[in-house]
């Protein structure tokens, strides 16, 4: 495992988009198809609380916070990485980690792009009602993968399927 994020993004990998206490499925099945594909697998993070001020010609990225008393990226880091370690304790894929800032769809698009990637890899939201009025405005992460490149998404559902009859949008 590596997370150095200046290092070359593997070729043809499989990408799975992590945030923090995400649950363990969605990197296990990314694991499982990387493993299929024999593909190295990448996760991203993405540090939302940041954004991309400029890039260097060699590719090194600068950020800056979008509030300077805000700067939790690098324990989410951590957090996700330690995560996906004891996620794939055992586990015979390569993988590595990887920081990246600013819209999760973009920069996850960006990543894959760099990486000539075979899959990306994301899992659903929670249901709830933050979220809900969230993705309302905003898209979901995989629907606005699905629309901006053309790389096969897989997208891992995090919880039990809402009921046919079940309301996706409750009124607030």
């Amino acid at each position: 495992m590596s997370d150095d994020a200046s290092a070359p993004v593997p070729p043809h990998a499989v990408i799975v988009g992590m945030i923090p206490d995400q649950p363990a499925r969605v990197v296990r099945e990314a694991a499982r198809y990387a493993a299929l594909l024999q593909a190295p697998l990448v996760v991203a993070y993405v540090d939302v609380t940041r954004f991309v001020t400029y890039e260097d010609p060699d590719g090194y990225v600068h950020t800056a916070p979008i509030d300077l008393d805000v700067s939790p990226g690098e324990s989410q880091f951590a957090a996700v990485k330690d995560a996906v370690a004891h996620a794939l304790a055992g586990s015979p894929v390569a993988w590595s980690a990887t920081s990246l800032v600013g819209d999760p769809a973009l920069a996850i698009k960006h990543l894959a792009e760099q990486s000539d990637a075979r899959l990306i890899v994301v899992g659903t939201r929670r249901r709830g009602f933050g979220e809900s009025v969230r993705e309302f405005f905003t898209g979901s992460v995989a629907a606005r993968l699905a629309h901006r490149q053309s790389r096969p998404i897989l997208v891992v559902p995090l919880e039990a399927p809402a009921a046919d009859d079940e309301e996706l949008w409750p009124e607030g």
